[in-house]
């Protein structure tokens, strides 16, 4: 048994998953105590410090983080140092140009921004993109290299300092916003002097980038930057479009409530692709094909009985999960008509899309066509804005909203597959195959150390 729980906690996925978990679970728990410990225009300024920041760091990380996991996963030794150096070169100019931008609003609408709740990310986020670039760095760096143990150490030690600091300051200090932004870019400094210390976010290699490096992840960086905002539109596409319907903003509140479902299923999604997507592009690097095919499968249909576990398991307790988010007062639907419980299980049913689609996106991406997975999302994207359209002004509904999450995917997954056939070939009846031997395998070698 001992030899079976050191094995589990070695494996990559477990610890990509541990990564994730440390951050979901320390960052709902950081925001529930600056809900409760800040006023409320303190605490609508931190909330758009930091959904501001994630903006504009998907942005800033979005030109090469894909591209650097993708092609350093089979490079050789010199080319690895290039191809780092490049990384760091390019995501060092992003920030200077970002930071600039950022100053430069600041100081042309001073009056506006001083006065506004945009005022702390103005002010702040400038110095926030430096302070925490080594450590971002060294994130991407590291699961380019498949070392997720360093990358938990990396997330467990900037958000365990974090709400650390901010459990002493919910019951002894009582800080102001202000200083809570502070002590935050101090935790993001202490992060990166480590990342830097151990090398592991590839600073010194900043002098060997070439021209050639640069181009390679700039041209692959181009079309996996309009992937994830057009990823992050699919998001926030149904609350955007629903705040201008005529359902109002009461009708975004109860919507977005059914909508931490999705968000507690990207935690396990976001681990286990984390570790696919290194291993499909060095096999498709290495010309290895049929092993990109087996691992597209071996994951997809792994993911997918996970998934199904978990969609039933949301499906029967819906209104549980309601009352456990948002309390009783929710489940009337006389509010406006709404049933939350039954936009809860449509999402638990869009649970067991979720795993084909994203890795048929990652498929895509691994085998260096980023130009079609930004088609695919896009089509998704446009059958999103359709669906929502029609669902709102046509069935007047908020629930067939929900549906039509359900059919883009199925859309997505699709596109993907369709694209993925012309490399290797695309069956769901594989893909189960695959899923049912991964965990025939599993219990086989667990039953080894019982």
């Amino acid at each position: 048994m001992k030899k079976l729980f050191n094995k589990i906690i070695r494996e990559d996925n477990f610890l990509s998953l541990s990564g994730n978990l440390t951050i979901a679970l320390l960052g709902f728990g950081g925001f529930a105590l600056l809900a409760r410990s800040l006023e409320t225009q303190e605490f609508a300024q931190w909330v758009l410090f930091i959904s501001g920041g994630s903006l504009v760091e998907m942005l800033r990380y979005g030109i090469t983080n894909n591209g650097l996991v993708r092609f350093l996963s089979g490079a050789t030794e010199k080319n690895r140092d290039q191809l780092i150096g490049a990384n760091v070169l390019i995501s060092l100019l992003a920030t200077l140009i970002i930071a600039m931008l950022l100053v430069s609003v600041k100081l042309i609408f001073g009056d506006v921004i001083n006065t506004s709740s945009y005022v702390l990310f103005f002010s702040w986020y400038p110095v926030l993109a430096f302070v925490n670039l080594p450590f971002n760095n060294a994130l991407v760096v590291q699961q380019a290299k498949m070392r997720y143990d360093k990358i938990l150490i990396i997330k467990a030690l900037n958000s365990g300092l974090f709400f650390s600091f901010l459990v002493v300051n919910t019951f002894v200090l009582k800080c102001s916003v202000l200083e809570i932004t502070l002590v935050f870019l101090g935790v993001n400094t202490i992060t990166s002097l480590v990342c830097i210390g151990k090398s592991w976010d590839g600073l010194k290699l900043i002098i060997k980038a070439t021209k050639t490096t640069l181009k390679t992840l700039l041209n692959f960086g181009k079309y996996s930057t309009f992937t994830l905002i057009g990823t992050n539109l699919l998001r926030n596409a149904d609350i955007l479009i629903i705040s201008v319907s005529p359902f109002g903003s009461t009708a975004v509140a109860l919507f977005s409530i059914p909508l931490k479902l999705t968000e507690i299923q990207q935690i396990p999604l976001r681990s286990f692709t984390a570790t696919a997507f290194p291993k499909m592009s060095k096999a498709s690097l290495e010309g290895k094909t049929n092993d990109v095919r087996v691992l597209f499968n071996t994951y997809s249909g792994a993911l997918t009985y996970l998934f199904f576990a978990v969609s039933i398991g949301t499906f029967v307790f819906a209104e549980a999960f309601v009352i456990l988010i948002s309390g009783c007062q929710y489940l009337d639907t006389k509010i406006m008509g709404i049933d939350i419980v039954a936009i809860v299980r449509i999402l638990s049913v869009y649970g067991l899309l979720l795993p084909v689609d994203r890795m048929t996106g990652i498929g895509l991406d691994s085998i260096n066509r980023p130009n079609i997975n930004a088609l695919k999302v896009a089509i998704m994207l446009g059958a999103n804005i359709v669906g929502d359209l029609i669902a709102i002004y046509v069935f007047k509904s908020i629930e067939m909203v929900a549906v039509s999450t359900l059919v883009f995917t199925t859309v997505g997954i699709i596109v993907g597959a369709y694209f993925l056939n012309k490399t290797f070939r695309v069956s769901l009846l594989e893909i189960f195959k695959s899923g049912h031997a991964f965990y025939k395998s599993l219990w086989r070698q667990s039953k080894q150390f019982i």
